[in-house]
């Protein structure tokens, strides 16, 4: 799949971070920042589009020396290296109330997050001590459901029980009226955006401000929501890890996360590193 099939013209990576730059501890793979250096060297910039708030992504974009745009909140939130905001996204007051009230419906817990602040239906809840130690604050109690006094950039239903979360996401997206984005970036997260906040339209973004042609960017990821940024890209990669669903979807597929599968996609799928040890 390498080698001969080694990508020419990209001039723009832009990755997933938790399944793809990240392994299942959420640690940094070890690979990833020479990777990534590798990639500049060859005048091919890089950046980030994640569902995580820039809380977490700060310390990424300063390891992997991110220079340009990336995105937070698969989209909502558009940052530059200081984590400064270059666009914005957040829901209708209208549209919030109803997904609110439907994650509730569905027996999920509910996350809120604004461009400042992270609120939660359950403090004691699954997954948020968690997110706490990833995010080093407490979340805030959230006190009151009538969502339009937030500014509502993303919110997440959460649970264990996977099934119900896959639920709620098939029923919010055949719920008639609402201009949103439902997508799942794990199994026990359901995350929603305004309708135009996905990572399909962050590729188009990008392209659009970095003036690069989005046949000239590739992308990689291994969840759903990165299936939208692999449709609107030159070229993707799945990872490993992902669903045999998701892999279908991509152009390539390189080793999981466990394996540095983004630092052998960067070398074999971008760079060429096969053809190049075979020509030596």
């Amino acid at each position: 799949m390498a080698g001969a099939n080694a990508q020419r013209g990209v001039a723009l990576v832009v990755s997933d971070v938790d399944g793809t730059l990240l392994d299942p501890e959420k640690n940094l793979s070890p690979g990833a920042p020479a990777g990534v250096k590798r990639l500049q060297q060859a005048g091919i910039r890089f950046t980030v589009a994640s569902a995580r708030p820039p809380r977490l992504t700060y310390a990424l974009l300063r390891d992997l020396h991110v220079s340009g745009p990336s995105a937070c909140f698969n989209g909502a939130l558009l940052i530059d290296p200081d984590c400064n905001i270059l666009h914005q996204l957040p829901m209708t007051s209208t549209d919030a109330q109803t997904v609110a009230d439907h994650i509730r419906k569905s027996l999920l817990d509910l996350w809120v997050y604004t461009d400042t602040n992270w609120y939660v239906s359950n403090p004691d809840g699954p997954h948020v001590e968690h997110q706490e130690e990833l995010m080093q604050c407490q979340a805030a109690p959230l006190l009151s459901y009538d969502m339009s006094q937030f500014h509502v950039l993303k919110l997440v239903g959460v649970s264990d029980d996977y099934g119900a979360v896959q639920r709620a996401q098939f029923e919010l997206d055949h719920l008639f009226g609402v201009a949103i984005s439902a997508t799942r970036s794990s199994d026990y997260y359901l995350d929603v955006t305004h309708a135009d906040a996905n990572k399909g339209t962050v590729i188009l973004m990008l392209s659009r401000m970095l003036n690069i042609p989005t046949e000239q960017i590739a992308t990689l990821g291994d969840m759903p929501t990165d299936v939208l940024m692999f449709r609107q890209s030159g070229v993707s990669i799945a990872m490993g890890n992902a669903t045999d669903e998701v892999k279908a979807q991509a152009t390539y597929v390189t080793k999981s996360n466990l394996e540095d599968g983004f630092v052998y996609a960067i070398e074999h799928f971008i760079l060429g590193g096969e053809q190049k040890q075979a020509a030596d």
